[in-house]
């Protein structure tokens, strides 16, 4: 009986997710995601801080209000930035997140159809790209945010090699 747990484990040990090299995106967009939050909290403030000027009780709540969700905000992409991750096996992608609810895609190589790298002009100023996998399930969302230009464009070439050697075979 003890051998056939201990066979067990070593299997769901072999395939556990937390034994994997886990890589995760770059400092950048923690710190891009932070300066778009209070950017956005500093234009809400400016109103909020009109507001208070011509009607002083309103506009008080008002301030309070930005300033509790501006750090709502912050800790909620503090989150999200540590739930981001991704891991690459012999025969599929592991991509992890979530902040309540966490996810953990598996993505097989022969089923990806093509893998696009984005980044939006923020995201090009400060040197990150996001991959995006593309399988033929209409629900696959599998993407990695926040890599280096280079990362991405390493990981868009080996997904895309391991896709066109396993996708051969079916």
């Amino acid at each position: 009986m003890a051998e056939l747990a201990e066979s067990a484990t070593r299997t769901v040990g072999e395939a556990d997710p937390a034994a994997l090299d886990w890589r995760f995106p770059a400092r950048q967009l923690l710190v891009l995601r932070r300066l778009q939050i209070r950017v956005v909290a500093a234009l809400l403030l400016l109103g909020a801080g009109v507001a208070a000027a011509f009607f002083p009780l309103p506009g008080l709540i008002a301030v309070g209000c930005v300033l509790a969700a501006e750090l709502v905000a912050e800790v909620t992409a503090l989150r999200r930035f540590r739930a981001w991750g991704y891991a690459e096996r012999a025969e599929d992608l592991l991509v992890r997140r979530g902040v309540l609810v966490r996810r953990l895609s598996v993505v097989p190589y022969g089923r990806m159809q093509f893998v696009d790298v984005v980044a939006g002009p923020l995201e090009r100023r400060w040197g990150l790209a996001t991959v995006r996998l593309h399988t033929a399930a209409a629900a696959s969302d599998a993407r990695v945010p926040g890599l280096p230009a280079a990362e991405a464009e390493r990981l868009r070439d080996r997904l895309a090699m391991l896709g066109e050697s396993r996708a051969a075979g079916l």
